[in-house]
């Protein structure tokens, strides 16, 4: 049986033939590689009559990586990313929650503790955002898959409706006791759900199911 890797995110097929497309991030299986059994045994090499005279090995010094190019490569292999994104992941449903119980309490305290906890997320989200950019970019060759532009998209609606929702209670702290506040609780519902479809991507990836 062969086996077949893709490229984009090391899922492993096994089959005659790669997938028309990959079940974890959607490649083409123009994107599959096969994978050469490992444990296959290797043939000896004729003997030959004298003593073998070994060849001087030609090394390549490699050239000397930035500090920026060594930060960015530090930052994928500890898997940046994964760790930082459970900052909002795990904030945004807390927030969320807090300014529906003030919605529908009449109550001002859960609001600004919504609102606080909003402040860390925006604080977190650059560094989230900017690891996350970079590991689509050199861990996953920035595939164009639609797994991937979803992810964009519900990446970017979180950032876009935390900033909003963060601004306009900021700017009218009182929002949750206007006509309008069914629409600041449907942004933040946006929010969540967003995250959360983001956050689902991410273990599809990280866990090849």
């Amino acid at each position: 049986m062969k086996a077949w890797k893709c490229t984009v995110c090391n899922y492993v097929h096994e089959g005659e033939f790669p997938p028309e497309k990959c079940p974890v991030c959607g490649a083409d299986k123009s994107k599959f590689v096969e994978i050469q059994p490992s444990d296959e045994p290797h043939k000896s090499k004729p003997e030959t009559a004298g003593p073998a005279v070994s060849e001087p090995e030609k090394t390549e010094t490699p050239a000397p990586q930035s500090l920026y190019q060594k930060i960015t490569d530090l930052m994928i292999r500890h898997h940046a990313h994964p760790i930082l994104v459970h900052t909002p992941n795990g904030i945004l449903p807390i927030a969320a929650v807090l300014f529906v119980i003030a919605w529908l309490f009449d109550a001002t305290l859960p609001a600004k503790a919504a609102a606080v906890n909003l402040v860390f997320v925006v604080l977190a989200l650059p560094l989230v955002v900017y690891t996350g950019v970079l590991e689509w970019q050199r861990k996953y060759n920035q595939a164009d898959t639609l797994l991937f532009r979803i992810k964009i998209l519900a990446a970017t609606l979180t950032c876009a409706s935390c900033l909003i929702s963060l601004i306009w209670f900021l700017v009218n702290p009182a929002v949750l006791s206007t006509s309008l506040a069914w629409i600041f609780i449907l942004i933040n519902l946006i929010m969540l759900a967003s995250a959360g479809i983001a956050g689902y991507i991410g273990g599809k990836l990280v866990f090849k199911d």
